[in-house]
């Protein structure tokens, strides 16, 4: 069983920036297509970024496009999510999900920033922009 471990949360002041990781040991994480998402309190869970098996695709959530970037390193079998210019409302439970080996041609935003296209699920990592 796939099991996902996120790291990198923190408190960061409004304007900062943070590195998350997701790491799965004893599997390869190149095999599976990865979503980032996030809960804030009392809202529903929004998916920020997600990118293909293959790495050729990656997708954005319009409220986070041209500030987080996702990113693979095949090496050390760990996806990240880069975050820049942070703000109080990205304020959340950050979750990294997988699920197993979409091919390029499949791969869609519009399916794969939805909870439910995923079928393995980290236990998160708070994240809190504040001054």
């Amino acid at each position: 069983q796939l099991q996902l471990v996120e790291s990198g949360g923190g408190l960061v002041q409004p304007g900062g920036s943070l590195r998350l990781s997701c790491a799965a040991p004893g599997f390869t994480l190149a095999t599976y297509a990865i979503g980032w998402f996030r809960q804030a309190p009392g809202k529903e869970r929004e998916g920020v970024s997600c990118i293909s098996s293959s790495g050729a695709k990656a997708y954005y959530s319009d409220s986070v496009k041209g500030r987080f970037t996702i990113a693979r390193d095949k090496a050390k079998n760990t996806m990240y999510l880069h975050m820049n210019t942070l703000e109080p409302e990205n304020t959340a439970v950050y979750y990294c999900a997988a699920v197993f080996q979409v091919t390029d041609s499949l791969f869609t935003g519009s399916y794969y920033l939805v909870a439910k296209s995923y079928d393995f699920w980290g236990q998160g990592t708070q994240v809190t922009v504040s001054s």
